[in-house]
């Protein structure tokens, strides 16, 4: 008797087969019958390959230069008051004046033309600092710091109403009358930083003209010398000329271009039109 052989069931298949009985028209089919001996998964669809996203570029941060001293030379006729409005100084003519104090002198209503005042600096952005490296070290950090704002953007904008305009202001008119013309020279003279008042203003027309803009000396000294004084503060051309506040008229006879002058004069010379109680 042949020596019976030793066999290995292979385990290499994942399937069972065996035999079934299908009868048709009396007839025995044997089958094979596929069993499977373990779960196959569904095959993964394949997906789309990513599209390769572009990383955000970085703001560079750049440090900013410091500005130099910005510096204005005055003209004839300017004043601290205007020059500090034309160029936006902060604490206005009195900080402009607190910064020139050496140039200007002790009277801050009187500056010579041809003299340069410093307006200030700019401020410097920090640089070099901490926080230009760790932008440099972290991009993210520069990432949510963008981020970050646009949240804050978004919810700014976000707002349900936005604030209304200020309302424009209302122009002033003045009355052609000897009273118009005191206010009217009053409010140029506060632009200006010229001192004085109503009370000392009215009180000087009264007793150098009364009141009448035309009035002029015929017979006076200055008169003897081609020079007669004019309008409703009696002042001489070579003084009106010398003295005349930009934005008004260049005519010695017009009452605001006169009373301005006249108080511009007296402030230079007395500290104000107030403290002229005679013939100045």
């Amino acid at each position: 008797m042949p020596a019976q052989g030793k066999h290995r069931r292979s385990r290499s298949t994942s399937l069972r087969r065996g035999l079934a009985a299908v009868t048709t028209g009396g007839a025995v089919l044997a089958l094979p019958v596929i069993g499977a001996t373990s779960a196959f998964a569904a095959p993964v669809p394949a997906t789309a390959p990513q599209q390769a996203v572009a990383p955000a570029s970085i703001p560079q941060v750049n440090s900013a230069v410091r500005a130099a001293p910005a510096e204005h030379s005055v003209a004839a006729g300017e004043t601290l008051s205007k020059i500090a409005r034309e160029y936006s100084v902060s604490g206005g003519w009195e900080k402009l004046y607190e910064g020139n104090r050496k140039i200007i002198g002790e009277n801050p209503d009187l500056i010579h033309p041809g003299i340069k005042l410093t307006l200030g600096t700019k401020a410097e952005a920090p640089s070099g600092g901490k926080a230009d490296k760790a932008a440099e070290a972290s991009p993210s950090a520069v990432r949510g710091a963008e981020a970050d704002r646009a949240d804050r953007s978004e919810r700014v904008n976000a707002t349900p109403a936005a604030k209304a305009a200020p309302a424009a202001e209302k122009a002033v008119t003045y009355t052609n009358d000897l009273d118009g013309w005191i206010k009217e020279s009053l409010a140029v003279m506060a632009e200006q930083g010229i001192p004085g008042t109503y009370e000392g203003i009215h009180r000087n027309i009264m007793r150098e003209s009364s009141g009448n803009p035309a009035a002029i000396n015929n017979w006076d000294s200055n008169a003897v010398k081609g020079t007669p004084s004019k309008g409703l503060l009696q002042v001489i051309d070579p003084t009106f000329q010398a003295y005349h506040v930009p934005g008004t008229s260049t005519d010695s006879y017009d009452p605001v271009a006169n009373i301005t002058a006249a108080c511009n004069y007296a402030a230079d010379r007395y500290g104000s039109i107030d403290n002229v109680f005679g013939a100045y």
